[in-house]
């Protein structure tokens, strides 16, 4: 049985080269934690859906070459994967700009195979999303797909939500807290940081963020290179190593988090050592340029034993 399933939305992605060129490449979020959760040794499939065009051909073949499943992947005739551009500054921080309004796959939640899709969740062990991917739904798309994960979870599986926040993304703050809201209370595990949470929710103690997300598992990432936790009840905290090597680009170092996170506690790790991973993992995923970098300069070893030194951004 396939472990987990990573539903979202793959872009091209264009990012600075020298010269004031740029490099073409492929990411987006749910997609990197399912690279970085293939190259850990996971089963996993990618959900979303693409166009028929040469740039959806060429990604499938190289989700493919990362061992990433496809069998869910929808092709939709005279649709196109979505844009989006990358700037990084001095210190390895990105902006983001986006073409993907009329992306392929923004409309997985009104196909004819959508219900074989949203029925199959229940044969996964986990099943991964962000507040992205809910972004891109429509509000009855969005309730479809939490009806269904919550069936899933009848059948065992598990809903893990990563918090990753793009303002642009929502027509509103009140739209945005709403999915929020229902992505919570439907969850298992729920992967967050401050960094997200406060533009919804401005002024709120890192207690007060975690009081709102009712989930028994919950990590919550802070501003310095720390973690608390929260397991059945108990807290925790973890802190990162300091860096080593310079940071070079933060994309994906949340993305890298989620997939190190995701694998140790598939593992039998417990949360606080699952946490660790995602730390280590990260640290290694900033200090390269790009979403997915390198499967050379993949740390060796399981989740829980990657070397600690680097730490996460």
């Amino acid at each position: 049985m396939t472990s987990v399933a990573c539903i979202g939305e793959c872009m091209i992605e264009l990012k600075q080269a020298q010269g004031g060129l740029y490099s073409r490449g492929y990411g987006g979020d749910t997609l990197n934690t399912a690279v970085y959760l293939a190259r850990l040794g996971v089963d996993v499939d990618y959900i979303t859906a693409l166009g028929d065009d040469s740039l959806s051909d060429e990604m499938i073949a190289g989700w493919t070459a990362e061992g990433v499943g496809i069998r869910r992947v929808a092709r939709l005739k005279g649709k196109l994967p979505g844009v989006y551009m990358i700037q990084t500054d001095d210190n390895g921080e990105r902006r983001f700009f986006h073409w993907r309004e009329s992306a392929a796959a923004r409309s997985l939640m009104d196909l004819p195979e959508t219900d074989d899709i949203l029925n199959a969740l229940s044969s996964y062990k986990i099943v991964y999303l962000s507040a992205i991917t809910l972004s891109i739904y429509s509000e009855k798309g969005r309730a479809k797909l939490i009806g269904a994960l919550r069936s899933a979870r009848k059948h065992g599986a598990r809903f893990a939500f990563d918090t990753n926040f793009r303002a642009r993304g929502w027509p509103d703050l009140d739209v945005a807290r709403a999915a929020y809201r229902d992505a919570f209370e439907a969850a298992d595990i729920v992967l967050a940081s401050t960094e997200d949470l406060l533009p919804l929710y401005p002024g709120e103690s890192n207690n007060g963020l975690l009081a709102r997300i009712p989930a028994a598992e919950v990590v919550l990432k802070l501003s310095e290179p720390a973690s608390v936790l929260r397991f059945d009840g108990v807290f925790h905290e973890t802190k990162a190593e300091p860096m080593t090597t310079p940071v070079v680009d933060t994309t994906a170092a949340g993305d890298s988090f989620a997939a190190a996170y995701i694998a140790a506690r598939l593992t039998g790790a417990e949360p606080v050592e699952a946490a660790c991973a995602g730390h280590r993992l990260a640290g290694v995923v900033v200090c390269h340029p790009g979403a997915i970098i390198p499967r050379s300069a993949m740390p060796a070893g399981n989740p829980t034993t990657l070397p600690s030194d680097k730490a996460s951004a």
